[in-house]
């Protein structure tokens, strides 16, 4: 499942702000296919990592319980204009996706 992850960083008197919206399905393994009545398998992020300038300032571990196509906001001491952000996360089935913001 390819996805993709919108990023915005913003830094204001020390502190930068970074929101992100990641595409992914986040099936529960509860829900069933209407159609054939199988059970969906689980399909969800596990594990979201944030970086500045490859350091890690966040590391969120999530399960099941969260929404399709989660929202993302987060707050760190530091950051200056032009400097990079990164997130990344993994799911249950091994995928992953990454992406990079400039802060402004």
């Amino acid at each position: 499942m390819a996805g993709n992850i919108k990023i915005r960083a913003k830094s204001s008197n020390g502190v930068t702000t970074v929101k992100a919206l990641m595409s992914h399905e986040m099936e529960t393994g509860l829900r069933k296919d209407k159609a054939t009545g199988e059970p969906i398998p689980a399909h969800f992020i596990q594990e979201v990592t944030g970086k500045w300038n490859d350091q890690v300032v966040m590391t969120a571990f999530w399960s099941g319980g969260v929404s399709k196509n989660p929202y993302l906001s987060f707050k760190f001491n530091g950051g200056e204009k032009g400097e990079s952000v990164e997130i990344s996360w993994v799911d249950n089935q091994g995928q992953s996706e990454s992406g990079t913001a400039e802060i402004s």
